[in-house]
């Protein structure tokens, strides 16, 4: 299976796309992907000066961007719009910085025609950084 770009999928553009390469997908389902930090992200000089760190809620925001592909992908949700509709059990393990590699991972626990539920993880160098449930409700575009 050829592996789309996620901006083929995602309506999501820089500053604001967290997801650069797909490394796995099974639409309605799963996704991997990755998302490589340069360090000229606009918010590591202020978060921190000094000790540029990713800022948490990002790496969530990575992890739904990434539920968002797996949505996506389904044929049933083509052209259809997830928006996040919660954020549970948020927990930060790692913290990244310029020059990492955050290793996404997101699974669908519910899809129904409106809603769903998932659970993802980053990880860098194969250990855990974030993890948390996400909660999403389906719209139409526009």
């Amino acid at each position: 299976m050829n592996l789309p770009d996620p901006t083929d999928v995602l309506p999501h553009r820089e500053p604001f796309l967290f997801v650069d390469e797909l490394t796995s997908l099974d639409p309605g389902r799963s996704a991997a992907g990755l998302w490589r930090l340069s360090g000229d992200e606009h918010f590591f000089p202020g978060h921190f000066p000094g000790r540029p760190t990713l800022p948490g809620v990002l790496m969530c925001e990575a992890i739904a961007q990434l539920g968002a592909i797996a949505v996506l992908t389904d044929e049933r949700y083509a052209g259809k719009l997830p928006l996040f509709g919660g954020l549970d059990k948020a927990r930060f393990r790692r913290q990244a910085g310029p020059g990492d590699t955050l290793e996404l991972e997101v699974e669908m626990t519910r899809l129904s025609a409106r809603a769903g539920k998932g659970h993802g993880r980053a990880l860098l160098g194969g250990k855990p950084a974030c993890e948390c449930e996400l909660m999403f409700v389906i719209v139409d575009p526009g």
